[in-house]
């Protein structure tokens, strides 16, 4: 068209405009879907409408200035998902082929995916209500999860009646299992302290003896097993007032089928914390004293970002880093790692600390969250789960660890996902590993085949009373001898709610006591029952191996002899677990170590480990593994007790079995 000022010059057209530019125009082609260049496996599959007020995928990320198909979809396959979408130009969707036909996605012409992508204006982003949506090549899937079925499912099964809904179950070297609750939990006469005998598990009355000695409420305190002769237990911090500094001592006496008589023992005035703690975290170190860390000095009440040693030795330490992202750094994760260092996972952060000092020597790369959401956490009160990976002898390799579950600050979504990380190898990063569904609450209970049964928490929410809903029923096997994203199998369900406050624990027999919640939500109950869930290698029908041992007390590197009375010896294996205290997810104590083991005839030689940074001062339950089936354990001590605590606490108020 002529222009109105100049009839000789050309002033575009109906919707079309005449440009001109000062150096070089860059001209760009008419924007379309990207098909080309996608990152990994990635293909273009088409333009899907929602629908109005609904959405396929749940998982979204608003990307403002740099949103495109690469951009989108690198973020979804980080976390395992293999659909994935651009909707209104700046938004990107993560999740499942299969939530398109569950929720209603129908297919659009292109014409209607015309919104150009901020990150790259070369290619469409779909557009109101419609996605340009792609998904993975299933030629090669970024997981794959087994689905177990009949006996390699695995089971849960009742196992007694309880008598109080714990807050802290440990197995002692006695061969029972202590239960520990929040104040108020049970009947109002309760003394909040019971001892389970399995052995007697089908004689209620008889299965159960009541404990006495808890002066103070343990209500999300820490707990352990001490290296010292006799195995005792000690509780650590708790609720409100004086027990927020509680120290609280148990001798495990009796044998199964035979009676404990021994009880709590507990004298606040005499001996107790530097700094009151609730939600602290305990640990045993290598040189055999326990630190303290963390926790609020009291309910709800102001952080104690600190860290102290028992028995008392120098001043509590503050930690910058505790204040920084409390309140979501409670109950921390605390290992020994072969190196020396302690290894620190709180909030969506890790460190390594040295033992000494406790200062930093290096900080770990942030923590992975959600696909939507890197500020997920993995402490309570966005509660997931910690382990050890196993340690095998000559224990060359670099140690991993592993965090499973969840949840985020606000909305309360739970994390679907696993992650892993070598903390002792420079290049390590986090690994990420997609669950088969959200928990926030797991519990993880280390396996003498070197597995972990994942179990218990919710499919939403946080931990905290009423604050999580959906319980997650099924148990999750997790293999670290498989690929990385082919190590999940998807196993049995139980029908008993397990929320916050229930713990998963392993026996003697191999088999996991999954016990409590305490949820408070108005939907499920304090859960008093207390299941096992007999993993496949108890279902097997395969015979149990079994052997006899003169020599329980070992020092580093000695040699042991065992007889085995059951069994073959061709492959066999031995496994060792650190003695565990379940709580809050945080399995203080935990340790999988596969040491050497060498046999002739029927009788087999157990080199023990060779330090006590690879094996920290305590108890470990000793199995030996005819293939995949495992004995009955026996207790065994490693590396003495050389913070001597058998001679601690110097208080009349306690018994000491000394050194």
């Amino acid at each position: 068209m002529n222009c109105a000022g100049n009839p000789a010059e050309k002033c575009g057209a109906g919707g079309r405009m005449s440009v001109f530019a000062t150096g070089n125009l860059t001209i760009y082609d008419v924007p379309v879907p990207q098909t080309t260049g996608l990152p990994g496996k990635w293909e273009y599959k088409g333009c899907i409408w929602e629908g109005v007020n609904k959405r396929i995928w749940k998982y979204q990320t608003i990307l403002p200035a740099n949103n495109s198909a690469t951009e989108c979809l690198n973020r979804c396959s980080q976390f395992g998902f293999m659909a994935g979408g651009m909707e209104y130009g700046q938004e990107c969707f993560c999740g499942d082929v299969v939530d398109i036909d569950t929720n209603g996605g129908l297919p659009r012409p292109e014409s209607e995916c015309k919104t150009t992508c901020p990150g790259d204006p070369r290619y469409y982003c779909g557009a109101g209500s419609r996605l340009s949506w792609y998904a993975w090549s299933l030629s090669d899937p970024l997981y794959k999860w087994s689905y177990a079925s009949g006996n390699d499912a695995g089971s849960y099964k009742f196992f007694v009646p309880g008598v109080v809904v714990p807050l802290i179950t440990t197995v002692g070297v006695n061969g029972k299992i202590t239960f520990v609750e929040k104040a108020g939990t049970g009947p109002p006469n309760s003394t909040g302290a019971f001892e389970l005998d399995p052995s007697l598990a089908g004689n209620f009355s008889a299965a159960w003896r009541t404990m006495k000695g808890l002066k103070t409420d343990v209500f999300c305190s820490a707990g352990l097993t001490l290296p010292d002769k006799a195995g005792r237990q000690i509780t650590i911090g708790g609720w409100s007032g004086t027990s927020t500094f509680g120290v609280r001592l148990y001798w495990p006496d009796g044998s199964p089928g035979n009676k404990s008589v021994n009880d709590w023992q507990e004298n606040a005035a005499d001996v107790h914390l530097q700094k009151g703690r609730w939600y602290p975290s305990g640990m045993v170190m290598s040189n055999g004293s326990m630190l303290v860390m963390g926790g609020e000095s009291g309910s709800n009440s102001a952080a104690v970002p600190s860290l102290e040693v028992l028995p008392q030795a120098g001043p509590v330490i503050d930690l910058d880093w505790l204040r920084r992202t409390d309140p979501l750094n409670l109950y921390p994760f605390m290992f020994v790692l072969p190196g020396g260092g302690i290894f620190i996972g709180y909030y969506n952060e890790a460190r390594i600390l040295d033992p000494v000092t406790f200062d930093t020597t290096r900080m770990l790369p942030q923590i992975p969250g959600n696909v939507n959401n890197p500020g997920a956490g993995r402490t309570y009160p966005l509660e997931g789960a910690a382990m050890m990976m196993p340690q095998k002898a000559p224990y060359s390799e670099p140690v991993t660890m592993l965090i499973c579950g969840g949840s985020t600050v606000g909305a309360a979504i739970a994390t679907d996902n696993c992650v892993s990380i070598q903390p002792e190898n420079p290049a390590s990063n986090w690994t990420i590993e997609r669950m088969p569904s959200q928990r926030v609450m797991p519990c993880i209970a280390a396996l003498p085949d070197g597995t972990y049964l994942i179990a218990n928490g919710a499919k939403q929410g946080v931990a905290g009373f009423g604050l999580a809903n959906t319980p997650n029923f099924n148990a999750v096997l997790y293999d670290p001898s498989k690929p990385v994203n082919q190590r999940m199998t998807v196993m049995a369900n139980t029908t008993v709610a397990r929320l916050y406050h229930s713990e998963a624990i392993l026996m003697q027999d191999g088999r996991v006591l999954i016990s409590g919640s305490d949820p408070q939500d108005g939907k499920n109950p304090e859960e008093y029952r207390v299941e096992v869930f007999e993993p496949p290698y108890s279902l097997s029908g395969l015979p149990k191996p079994a052997y006899t041992i003169t020599n329980k007390d070992w020092a580093y590197s000695q040699q042991v002899t065992i007889s085995i009375t059951a069994g073959s010896t061709g492959s066999m294996r031995a496994s060792l677990m650190g003695a565990v205290s379940s709580t809050h997810g945080n399995s203080m104590g935990q340790r999988t170590i596969f040491p050497d083991i060498s046999c002739s005839g029927s009788s087999c030689t157990i080199t023990a480990p060779p330090d006590n940074k690879i094996c920290p001062p305590g108890w470990y339950q000793l199995f030996i593994l005819d293939g995949p089936t495992p004995s009955m354990s026996t207790w065994v001590r490693i590396g003495g007790d050389p913070a001597e605590l058998g001679n601690w606490p110097a208080s009349k108020s306690f018994t000491k079995p000394g050194i």
